[in-house]
């Protein structure tokens, strides 16, 4: 199960973040999103846990927790969306190639 944490302290490390979701059950992965230019958390990430039911009781117990004087958000993750459909460009040409055919 892919959990989304929000809301997280610039001060959070992923090791931190590990020892958290590991009290519920086993972590494959955990990533803390970071500025690509100046490698600065962007106060989100994604933990990895095998077991469904592990990551439910995770984010049961940890949504809205305090960690580093924060409160945490955390819920199930969504999809990742097609980076095209994210686009502006994108949504652009699709208007202007509807009003082409109609």
């Amino acid at each position: 199960m892919n959990i989304y944490v929000g809301n997280l302290s610039y001060e959070v490390t992923e090791g931190e973040l590990r020892e958290k979701f590991t009290a519920f059950g086993e972590v494959t992965a955990v990533n803390i999103i970071k500025d690509k230019y100046s490698g600065e958390s962007k106060g989100f990430g994604f933990v990895e846990m095998p077991l469904l039911s592990a990551g439910q009781a995770a984010i049961t117990s940890l949504n809205g927790e305090m960690m580093h004087n924060r409160r945490l958000f955390v819920s199930g993750a969504r999809p990742r969306s097609d980076s095209k459909s994210r686009s502006a460009y994108s949504g652009r040409a699709e208007r202007k190639q509807r009003r082409k055919r109609h």
